[in-house]
């Protein structure tokens, strides 16, 4: 899932500053887990800012609602016409959501409450951790399924760098080494062996920006010209 944080407060009172209608708009999916953007900080961040304008004897109406994806047109229509009753839209979603909702909304002005971090997994109860950069060329097949594009703090395909001590990571105590990993798993699979090929540099052409993935089924076949007799 893709992980996010709520921006200091104090970030989003500049932001907000001027607007005299607000919608602070939540996501239902990926920051909703990571506890970030769902609907309970929705609720929290719109109460934090009435009380911050009550105190400020400032006249603003903050609003709050919560859709399911703000990744996905579909969910995204059933608000358009809300929205135009505001200034400004501060949405609690990735960047991902962020950015779609302002092009489904335009003019209207669309500003983040999140800094976007990472695609990661729920460690532990309050922990989510990072697994993946989506680099578009996923090589965890030959790694034991662990990417040290992720995991590697030097991303080094052909480790390890020989500075680990005790299974730690040098430029950390706290994060593990990627590469100790790397070999223990392979050691469990039998499948050592495959660290004697040489990886070769990732391919970052896939990952040319911005990136766009259709899915063959929805290709439309083209038409065949009409043959004159």
């Amino acid at each position: 899932m893709i992980v996010g944080e709520r921006k200091p407060f104090d970030e989003i009172q500049k932001q907000v500053d001027g607007c005299k209608r607000l919608l602070v708009l939540g996501c239902g999916t990926c920051v909703s887990v990571c506890m970030a953007g769902g609907e309970k900080e929705v609720e929290l961040l719109a109460t934090q800012l009435r009380m911050a304008n009550k105190l400020a004897n400032k006249d603003v109406v903050v609003d709050e609602a919560t859709i399911q994806r703000q990744c996905d047109r579909e969910y995204i229509e059933p608000i358009l016409e809300k929205a135009k009753g505001y200034d400004a839209v501060l949405s609690l979603a990735c960047g991902a959501g962020v950015q779609f909702v302002a092009e489904m909304v335009e003019p209207l002005t669309v500003m983040p409450g999140l800094n976007t971090r990472f695609i990661g997994v729920t460690q532990a109860e309050g922990t989510w951790a990072e697994r993946c950069r989506a680099c578009g060329d996923c090589k965890l097949g030959e790694f034991g399924g662990i990417c040290p594009v992720a995991m590697c703090a030097k991303g080094i395909l052909n480790g390890p760098c020989g500075g680990a001590q005790d299974g730690k990571c040098e430029t950390s105590k706290e994060r593990d080494c990627a590469w100790v990993m790397i070999v223990k798993r392979l050691t469990k699979q039998g499948k050592l062996g495959n660290l004697v090929n040489i990886t070769p540099a990732k391919d970052f052409s896939k990952q040319s920006h911005p990136a766009r993935q259709v899915n063959e089924a929805y290709v439309k076949p083209k038409a065949e010209p009409a043959h004159s007799h």
